[in-house]
């Protein structure tokens, strides 16, 4: 989400003084009206890659998105979009959906969370466009790219997870957030967001209150609720790739760092 302009306190976008500091790449590329799906994360990123291979420099690609962190280590392929394809697909109720799926697809459901509106109609779209429905694809080569964990690009893979203490890190983190003015940061784009934007964890879950249908505690115990699912997803993610050292949480930030140099230098050996 970082992509897009003036989406800076939701996504704690680093400040200019840490860009100053360190190179940063693929921030603010564009407008939140605009969608940036993980097809065009993978083209600028693999291109920012090869700039930054050029000249012999170190990469630290970091994150909580799995799926965009292997498109640019693995060989993985994204079926294209279509605007009006998209369009038409998403005019259809929930229901009507599903049902035209299952009817391309009667085994669409080993595959697809049928219960995700937003992924139906993917699935659908992507049916429309190519011909692949959902079991296809699940049979091809670009599913056993997902699956083999062979990556196009070598890298040392450092995971951190703070266990127990997570819920309340989150907590302190969002709070740190409203009180740096991200309702205020909602109220000024809640016209601008666009479908994918829109989605944003902490966005979606404030617009309601910028509406006056919720209260800001409503508002802020969804938000941290979405933010503690959505770790959950990207646990369970991270933790099927066999290629991620997990290392040991310690709340002392230096105490992490010499244990994330220490893996490094193992690794290099």
């Amino acid at each position: 989400m970082q992509v897009y302009r003036d989406m800076d306190i939701g996504t704690a976008k680093p400040s200019l003084a840490m860009r100053r500091r360190v190179p940063h790449h693929l921030l603010d590329l564009v407008e939140p009206e605009e969608d940036f799906p993980v097809a065009l994360f993978q083209q600028h990123g693999l291109a920012a890659l090869a700039e930054i291979d050029a000249v012999d420099a170190t990469t630290v690609i970091c994150g909580g998105s799995g799926l965009h962190f292997r498109s640019l280590v693995d060989p993985l392929d994204f079926p294209p979009s279509d605007d009006s394809v998209r369009a038409e697909l998403e005019a259809l109720d929930a229901e009507e959906a599903r049902r035209r799926l299952e009817a391309l697809d009667a085994t669409a459901v080993a595959h697809v969370d049928m219960a995700n509106p937003r992924r139906v109609v993917r699935a659908l779209e992507v049916a429309v466009l190519t011909g692949l429905t959902p079991s296809r694809r699940a049979a091809s080569d670009n599913a056993g790219a997902i699956r083999d964990y062979r990556p196009r690009r070598e890298f040392v893979g450092i995971g951190l997870d703070p266990g127990d203490s997570l819920e309340q890190r989150v907590k302190e983190r969002f709070d740190a957030m409203l009180r740096a003015g991200l309702l205020d940061e909602v109220a000024g784009l809640r016209d601008r967001l666009g479908r994918l934007a829109r989605q944003a964890v902490g966005y979606k879950e404030l617009l309601p209150v910028v509406a006056g249908v919720a209260t800001i505690e409503e508002g802020r115990d969804a938000a941290v609720g979405a933010s503690m699912a959505l770790a959950k997803r990207q646990r369970t993610f991270f933790r099927r790739d066999p290629r991620i050292e997990w290392i040991t949480w310690d709340p002392d930030l230096s105490t992490r760092i010499r244990r994330v140099e220490e893996h490094i230098e193992k690794v290099l050996a």
